[in-house]
């Protein structure tokens, strides 16, 4: 390092020159760029995809759903179609309206139970979950063992047991699961439905309920029409140049039989699961199975009554969305620039020191 004869210092040879900017002290220090703020559901930890800023939200593996939407306008359209208009002209116009019911109930229902929310429960944050550990390790004596998995809630006069889920790191309401399709716990699980994209949980169950209600009745329905459709016009042609004249009603006519069945008793099922007060998870568990004890045996959630139990599963109150998908993330406060470089300057040494230090 060469000092000149102003007193100023120059880099020597092999050295590069540095530049140094003089910061007037006092002069307001330049605030950071602005960060974007961002939405809960752009961090979300769950396996679920959002559409219309957060409003809307399905599972990430959605191909089996598209199939279902592509399954009920193909038929629903080709019905409309080339049905409706033979059957009215034929027999009533009472036939494309009821009709046309049946299928803006489907609709609404399958929309509903597919982009909402089933009834996620948010995960725990590190502060909650480090005060669960903690109480966790006080309850254990001074040797290790690990943290105990449930915990037990009198519910209705009958134990129920809660169990912890390390993903979420909480111990899970009573009725709730986590589902291993969606990466989320859901309140009430009943089941994840590949054919609705979605988990079915409390959330949206009535709306599963309705869509397979009104799917049953839209099959049933087409199913009929198509065959007096058919019937009526090969007592003209015959049977068999009917069915080459109208191919579009044959593949009507397949759909319909090969799913009109599998439908009709999910919705029988499902309706003796509302009139118990069950889940499809507890049923198939047999979490109160009527081989075991009478005493340990009855369902804690029934309420002894089948109007009542429909009332309790289908009219009650919605309950909110927990995840709040459209909140804002709080960004951790930025510390201001003027304070750093305030501390920093304490404890150090000013250029003019260094050089003379050096020299």
């Amino acid at each position: 390092l060469k000092v000149s004869a102003g007193g100023a210092a120059s880099p020597g040879p092999g050295m590069k020159a540095c530049e140094y900017q003089q910061i007037t002290p006092g002069a307001p220090a330049q605030a950071p760029a602005a960060r974007r703020s961002r939405r809960k559901w752009e961090v979300f930890p769950g396996r679920n995809r959002f559409f219309c800023d957060g409003r809307l939200m399905l599972a990430r593996q959605s191909g089996v759903f598209l199939l279902t939407l592509g399954l009920i306008l193909c038929t629903t359209c080709c019905f409309f179609v080339f049905d409706c208009p033979f059957l009215t002209q034929h027999l009533t116009f009472a036939i494309p309206v009821i009709g046309g019911i049946l299928f803006f109930f489907v609709m609404c229902s399958l929309l509903r139970t597919s982009f909402s929310d089933p009834g996620i429960l948010p995960r725990a944050t590190p502060c909650e979950a480090a005060d669960l550990e903690k109480q966790i390790n006080d309850t254990g004596s001074s040797m290790y063992r690990p943290p105990p998995r449930t915990k037990e809630v009198l519910i209705n006069g009958k134990l129920v047991k809660l169990k912890y889920c390390f993903t979420c790191k909480m111990f899970r309401p009573p009725r709730a699961l986590h589902c291993s399709v969606c990466d989320n716990c859901v309140e009430r699980f009943d089941h994840h439905c590949p054919w609705v994209g979605n988990c079915v949980g409390k959330r949206n169950y009535r709306f599963f309920y309705t869509f397979l209600l009104s799917l049953s009745f839209l099959t049933a329905f087409v199913f009929a029409c198509v065959i007096t459709h058919l019937v009526l016009r090969s007592e003209k042609g015959g049977f068999l140049n009917t069915l080459k004249e109208t191919p579009a009603s044959v593949l009507e006519l397949v759909i319909c039989f090969f799913s009109v069945w599998s439908i009709l008793g999910l919705s029988g099922f499902h309706t003796y699961l509302v009139a118990s007060n069950l889940t499809t998870n507890e049923d198939i568990k047999r979490s109160w199975s009527s081989k075991r004890n009478s005493e340990d045996s009855a369902n804690p959630y029934s309420h002894k009554s089948i109007l009542t139990n429909c009332c309790a599963v289908l009219c009650g109150p919605l309950p909110p969305s927990l995840i709040d998908r459209r909140g804002v993330v709080e960004l951790e406060p930025a510390i201001p620039l003027a304070a750093k470089s305030e501390s920093s300057s304490f404890g150090t040494k000013s250029d003019t020191s260094l050089v003379g230090d050096d020299l």
